[in-house]
């Protein structure tokens, strides 16, 4: 999964520079908090992945502050997103995000830079 969202990144052109992040206010719906995600989620906008196997969800919700601010980190460059959904997958925390382009991903929690809920003042 890890090169898959490096590839869809690479595909997407996407960079931090040295420009600020001009942060978005965090989303007010097209979120999941307390569970899973289901296929009527992701269809609705409401969830970024549905972790599966087969038709039986096998996700389990993470309790994590969401939405909130965080950065996409690979090979050192921080490519700014909003976090939208936190589940464990066997053993492993899966976030889905939604990068400032309004392009969807899904890494590892160990990709990401966690921000919290506040605008951060910062250039990434």
């Amino acid at each position: 999964m890890r090169n898959v969202v490096a590839a869809l990144l690479l595909g997407l052109g996407v960079a931090a520079g040295a420009q600020p992040v001009k942060w978005p206010p965090l989303p007010s719906q097209g979120f999941i908090i307390g569970r899973a995600a289901t296929k009527a989620d992701v269809d609705a906008g409401n969830a970024v992945f549905v972790a599966a196997d087969g038709d039986r969800a096998i996700g389990v919700p993470r309790f994590l502050e969401i939405p909130q601010y965080a950065y996409f980190v690979d090979n050192g460059k921080r490519t700014p997103a909003i976090i939208l959904q936190a589940e464990e997958v066997q053993g492993q925390t899966l976030l889905g995000a939604r990068l400032l382009d309004g392009q969807y991903m899904v890494g590892f929690i160990g990709d990401f830079e966690l921000l919290g809920a506040r605008a951060p003042n910062r250039a990434p």
